[in-house]
């Protein structure tokens, strides 16, 4: 790469030194890296030697405590200038500002500065009342009765002692409520040992809703579930519920009293008044406010991560690969729309079936789909797991019975292929095609690579979220584009053959240069070695080196060129084989025998020699699993076929903090409580499970009225 432009900073490192476990060089020398442009899967594969070995949870984790750090301290210059400003920066203050690490402690620093509104104190303030109140706050020896005082300090702009002895409380009000210590320690309290609580509103109270165990609900809000606080949250968001925080408050005002009040203090009953007051009206509102807001960043950055583990295995889920196959997008009504592609996803002939009611031709749609089958060889048949999904699946299977076919059919989650179908680029793709059409070759191109489909629709709309539309849509867009990307350079791409959706995920690509490689590629034909790809207009040498070993030429002139290794490390396999007296194509897919120690140089350490060592045994290995498929039990079809007992095979669709939801082809998916997954204790449900993967499952419970279907993997052999 060329030299960085931006410096890290040692302030920063010291910070994350403090809170992270990882060596401080490595750490350093993955930022430097990272913020002048690099990207995750580029320095998490190609740069182990300045990171370490940190993989991309690891690096992503550094990068957003950096950019944390970065943003506290620029917050910290725009509080130093303004109470500079102000003439009350002390050398003190200065110090506590700038050797703070927490942004709610910053602000509570800043509080007393920080520019208000016109409040009631600032009014009293305008009126001269101060002095009044300072009076009052020192409580001094031999004072003068509370009313006396007041007569003594009487402004002229106030015609009453009550008028000025409201002032003064409300000066001395907000002198609590910005007191640094004072919301330090409530915040502290209310985190400790306070209740989140939940309450109907009135015109709700005797009305049932989906919200109705939160009617009169309270939680500890240092135990309360993400997902349960995103719940209530919606329910206040429908007008349905109330919330906040509520902690005893004796406790409080007895600290804020053993701080401020002194034992012979002669205004003890007003200042009792003033701290009440103080947290009612201020302090509770403000503190409450600030750990709501703490506590749904934390649910939604909960709920994004769940999100996004779950679209990883989705997209990461094994594809039959390279198969002729007669896709289905099943239907009732309007039929099922059919759709033949070919081993490479093209189209290649389409028709519409009636085999189910109303408008049922069951020997018409037999002849089609036979007719189908044997004129093009078809391998799989992938039917939609929609609407009338397992009578589809039901229907050909008997199909291939009856004909001794050898096509399998295979049940796919067809989750937003109504979305690709009405999309621009599906237009684009086949404009002459039927939505419904386009629908069905979705569905089959998945089932040959999910990724290379998936990428092309909003990863929001493949329905594994977990609040997804409750959440902070920004962050949710930047976490799952860093999904799909960190997915599609794990498996790498066929720069020949790639659709631009695909490319432009490519570290070091985008939009523009994803269309430039199609383009290049149509214009000039398929690539043929891996440096021809700086031919391609947008793409200079940084760019190249971002993206050269994620983008494979198979069949190219060089076999290195279908492989995980980097361009930039060619001479090293070059001087291998030299040494060895081998030629490439006798050491690809075999390997090569040599001391990795060696070949270090200042360019490359030991960690990419072994790496490459690795690629030579197995080039371009892809890291998704084998392609399963699950197998639904005859006869159970709809909800009300199931029993109490019943040992069934599903497909995970969907992972929750609370559980799982398993399909098991009643149009229905169970769930698999999290207490119900294994016989150990269970944190999190990801470390069990993954959307995709095929499990068995023990039917517990069956509600038809409210379609709700128990489920357990306890003691079932999988």
């Amino acid at each position: 790469m060329t030299a960085a432009t931006k410096q890290v900073s040692g302030k920063i490192i010291e910070y994350l030194n403090e809170e992270l476990s990882y060596p401080s060089a490595h750490m350093e020398g993955a930022l430097k890296l990272l913020i002048n442009g690099a990207t995750l899967p580029f320095v998490a594969r190609y740069r182990k030697e300045a990171t370490g070995g940190l993989d991309e949870t690891e690096l992503k984790e550094v990068l957003h405590r950096y950019q944390y750090f970065e943003d506290l301290e620029d917050r910290k210059s725009t509080v130093l200038n303004t109470i500079e400003k102000q003439g009350k920066l002390t050398d003190e203050l200065r110090d506590e500002i700038e050797a703070c690490k927490e942004k709610n402690r910053l602000e509570d620093l800043y509080a007393p500065y920080k520019p208000k509104r016109r409040t009631r104190a600032q009014k009293a303030r305008e009126k001269g009342l101060e002095p009044l109140a300072d009076r009052i706050w020192l409580q001094p020896e031999n004072a003068p009765d509370l009313h006396e005082l007041a007569e003594e300090l009487l402004p002229e702009e106030v015609e009453t002692v009550e008028e000025a002895l409201e002032g003064a409380h409300d000066i001395l009000a907000e002198r609590i409520a910005d007191n640094p210590d004072i919301r330090q320690w409530l915040r502290t309290r209310m985190y400790k040992h306070g209740m989140l609580t939940a309450r109907a509103k009135k015109d709700w109270q005797d009305q049932p809703s989906k919200f109705e165990m939160y009617y009169d609900y309270q939680e500890p809000v240092k135990s309360l579930p993400g997902h349960r606080f995103l719940a209530i949250r919606r329910g206040a968001g429908e007008d349905v519920l109330n919330y906040g925080i509520d902690v005893e408050t004796e406790p409080v005002f007895n600290f804020i009293a053993q701080r401020i009040i002194t034992t012979e203090s002669p205004y003890r009953d007003f200042l009792d008044e003033v701290i009440q007051d103080a947290f009612h009206r201020l302090l509770s509102v403000s503190i409450a406010g600030g750990i709501l807001a703490e506590l749904r960043e934390k649910a939604e950055e909960e709920a994004i991560q769940v999100f996004a583990q779950n679209v990883a295995d989705v997209l990461m889920a094994p594809g039959a690969g390279p198969k002729r196959i007669l896709a289905i997008d099943p239907g009732f009504r309007t039929g099922c729309k059919t759709a033949v592609i070919d081993e490479t996803g093209k189209f290649l002939a389409s028709a519409t079936i009636y085999p189910h009611p109303p408008q049922i031709s069951r020997e018409d749609a037999e002849k089609v789909v036979e007719d189908l089958l044997r004129k093009y060889d078809i391998d799989l048949v992938a039917v939609g797991n929609g609407t009338a999904g397992r009578e589809t699946l039901g229907f050909v299977t008997e199909l291939m019975r009856q004909n001794n076919r050898s096509a399998t059919p295979v049940l796919v989650n067809e989750s937003g292929a109504s979305v690709y179908s009405a999309s621009d680029l599906a237009a684009e793709e086949f404009p002459d095609l039927d939505v419904t059409v386009r629908g069905a070759i979705s569905i089959g191109r998945r089932l040959q690579d999910p990724l290379s489909e998936l990428v092309k629709i909003d990863p929001k709309s493949i329905g594994v979220g977990q609040y997804q539309h409750d959440v902070n849509q920004t962050r949710l867009k930047g976490e799952l584009d860093t999904v799909v990307s960190s997915c599609v350079n794990a498996v790498g791409v066929d720069i020949n053959t790639a659709s631009r959706e695909l490319l432009q995920y490519v570290s070091g690509l985008n939009a523009g240069t994803a269309e430039a490689i199609v383009d290049h590629r149509e214009s000039t034909g398929p690539f043929r070695d891996r440096q021809e790809i700086q031919e391609v207009p947008g793409i200079g040498e940084v760019t190249f080196e971002q993206c050269a070993g994620f983008l494979k030429i198979p069949g190219g002139r060089n076999p290195l060129d279908n492989s995980n290794v980097h361009p930039e490390s060619y001479y090293i396999v070059e001087e291998m084989i030299r040494q060895t007296n081998q030629s490439l194509q006798e050491v690809i897919g075999k390997g090569i025998e040599v001391d990795p120690g060696q070949f270090a140089d200042d360019r490359v350490g030991l960690p990419t020699i072994r790496d490459i060592l690795a690629e030579l045994k197995r080039p371009g290995r892809d890291p998704r699993d084998e392609f399963k498929m699950a197998s639904f039990k005859e006869g159970v079809e709809e909800i009300e076929d199931l029993r109490e007992g019943m040992i069934l095979e599903g497909t995970v669709t969907n992972i929750t903090h609370f559980g799982v939801f398993v399909d098991i082809g009643v149009h229905q998916d169970g769930l698999v409580h999290i207490s119900e997954i294994a016989d150990k204790y269970v944190k999190d449900p990801h470390d069990e499970v993954r959307v995709g993967e095929i499990v068995k499952v023990k039917v517990l419970s069956i509600d038809v009225e409210r379609k709700r279907i128990g489920l357990s993997m306890k003691q079932v052999s999988h």
